[in-house]
């Protein structure tokens, strides 16, 4: 996390860095503009707005990068102000000016956008072209279409990802995109009530535990590529689930193929879903950086 002065949170990540090197893992940095556990505009701005706090927080990236062995950077800055996005591509070059000399790669994490004119505050900072030229690789945050808060709907739907790509390829290099896939699904009460219902989130397994458990039969979607069931719980409240399974990660796998990406970026890691490891690998060779 970054700081309004331009120094770091500290986070304790000793054994998960460890862990990523013992498994040939390369490790990034994620720098976010969170303050608690939501990303702040406000904060974004104070940073993006001074050329001074940018230099201080640039040489805090690098000297922690460098004490941690991280081998890249990655800027996952969201909600920033339609207002700083020139602020936000001069960070960028900076950025990139600072810590390419010294062989780190540097990457951001892009809003899911269907068009280079797309209004609301998560999208409109978020220049594709820009971060496409200046840097290694973007991550497409292609998911979170079924949110939380949000009504019933599939995770990460085939046609609605189609759409984020049929924007980007135009805009930032196929050799450069990194497809989010997420390994995720969640369990909304019914009737849902906008600001009202909040999902639970559900690992693929228990998910289809959960089906069995109560006897339902999982269905699929053709059109969103995506599996989805029925039930009731014991208080008699009926319930729907969208999840991942290998058929929906076949489906996304196809489109990194179709569409000649660099690969795919999963959120989130500390959810189990074995069966995507599988699947991954009978269509890739992964490539090792480390």
């Amino acid at each position: 996390g970054i700081q309004a002065d331009g120094g770091l949170t500290d986070r304790n990540d000793e054994a998960m860095l460890a862990a990523a090197r013992a498994r040939g893992a390369a490790p990034l940095m994620t720098l976010t503009n969170f303050v608690g556990r939501r990303f702040s505009s406000e904060l974004a701005h104070t940073v993006l707005a001074s050329p001074d706090v940018q230099q201080t927080l640039i040489t805090n990236i690098v000297n922690t990068m460098t004490s941690k062995r991280f081998t890249g950077l990655n800027i996952d800055f969201e909600y920033v102000l339609p207002e700083d996005r020139q602020n936000y591509n001069q960070f960028l070059r900076r950025v990139v000016d600072r810590l390419r000399p010294l062989g780190f790669s540097i990457s951001s994490a892009l809003a899911p956008k269907e068009s280079a004119g797309q209004v609301g505050l998560l999208y409109e900072a978020h220049d594709y072209p820009v971060h496409g030229q200046l840097l290694d690789f973007v991550v497409l945050m292609t998911y979170e279409w079924g949110y939380a808060a949000g009504p019933p709907w599939a995770i990460a739907p085939v046609n609605k990802v189609r759409d984020i790509l049929n924007y980007a390829v135009t805009a930032i290099p196929r050799s450069k995109i990194l497809m989010g896939m997420p390994t995720y699904g969640r369990d909304w009460r019914l009737p849902f009530v906008q600001g009202e219902t909040i999902a639970t989130s559900i690992s693929p397994p228990d998910a289809v535990a959960r089906a069995i458990g109560y006897g339902v039969p999982i269905q699929y979607d053709t059109l969103y590529q995506s599996p989805y069931y029925y039930y009731t719980d014991g208080q008699g409240v009926e319930h729907v689930v969208w999840f991942e399974d290998a058929r929906s990660t076949q489906a996304k796998l196809n489109l990194v193929k179709e569409y000649g990406l660099r690969g795919v970026s999963y959120w989130e890691l500390s959810v189990p879903y074995p069966v995507n490891w599988v699947v991954l690998e009978d269509n890739f060779q992964v490539r090792k950086l480390i």
